[in-house]
């Protein structure tokens, strides 16, 4: 079963090399951290601040092809634990058919923060378990 979740929070260290983002269960109260770079987590902080680069970086570009392709990024799901590894998936429907694009979970998020609103995060019951 597949939990909607939100982004809350977004730790940038300029101390050490571990970023931190926090995901919120929306009709809930579960929260966890997941440990992202700088780059990453230096996008999802500038497109939530609103800050819009003046040429397009890799998640613009993403986005871009994405549509430039006929295809309509639909949500983010992290799906799995393994090994302290976090992975994710982000699916794409195109003419009818849904596809599921491997992503690390940090992509995935800096790629839903593109999209106004941002696309929807859902994280497996069974990835929550593990962390909680």
């Amino acid at each position: 079963m597949l939990v909607h979740m939100e982004l809350v929070r977004i730790i940038i260290s300029e101390i050490n090399d571990q970023q931190v983002i926090y995901l919120r269960e929306v009709e809930g109260t579960r929260m966890f951290p997941i440990l992202i770079g700088i780059f990453e987590a230096t996008r999802i902080d500038r497109r939530v601040k609103g800050e819009i680069p003046p040429r397009p970086l890799t998640h613009d570009l993403l986005k871009n092809a994405i549509e430039a392709l006929g295809g309509e990024a639909q949500d983010v799901v992290i799906n799995k634990l393994q090994e302290h590894t976090y992975y994710a998936v982000v699916r794409i429907r195109r003419d009818g058919e849904l596809t599921e694009v491997d992503s690390r979970p940090s992509d995935a998020i800096a790629l839903s923060v593109h999209y106004d609103p941002p696309l929807p995060i859902y994280v497996d019951d069974d990835v929550l378990d593990q962390v909680l």
